[in-house]
């Protein structure tokens, strides 16, 4: 029997730049999942390395970072989170392939990926794909509270601290 699971989605700099964000989310409800948090993130060199640790002895790492950060489109992500029966495996089906070259062309990565002349991997979404995966990369890009469901054990703290506020 299938269970609910959740993933990270991000919706990567050039997905944001080619302005395919209805595109992706359109395919992404093919699913039946639900959208427990989304956010719009400006990628910090330390998240990003962060996201990425797994791949830092790559030789395409530094590009890699200078990518997911925007440098070369629009400096920002839209993180998703959705949660539902068989999460992972759906939206990792959907996506297709990492290498967009390897992709089935009705997938989101065959349909609207590239390599750069680099060898950088313009695949315009990303996708948890495991259960470790996606919770290391949930707590990774959302706070508890920015989730509209508990999945994970969490605890309550004073904070304090400073923060932008509307005047």
């Amino acid at each position: 029997m299938a269970e609910n699971n959740q993933t990270l989605v991000l919706i990567k700099p050039d997905g944001l730049k080619k302005s395919l964000t209805g595109n992706i989310l359109t395919r992404l409800s093919e699913t039946k999942l639900e959208i427990i948090g989304a956010k719009m993130v400006r990628v910090s060199e330390a998240l990003a390395k962060e996201h990425y640790e797994a791949l830092h002895n790559e030789v395409f790492f530094a590009e890699l970072i200078k990518y997911i950060m925007g440098e070369y489109h629009k400096k920002k992500v839209m993180a998703l989170v959705y949660w539902g029966e068989d999460a992972i495996a759906k939206v990792r089906d959907i996506c297709g392939k990492t290498n967009p070259e390897e992709a089935d062309s009705v997938s989101i990565r065959g349909a609207y990926g590239r390599i750069t002349t680099k060898g950088v991997y313009e695949n315009v979404i990303h996708a948890s794909a495991n259960e470790e995966d996606a919770e290391r990369e949930i707590k990774l890009w959302f706070s508890p509270s920015e989730i509209l469901m508990d999945m994970y054990a969490t605890k309550e703290e004073e904070v304090t601290s400073t923060m932008r506020v509307w005047v």
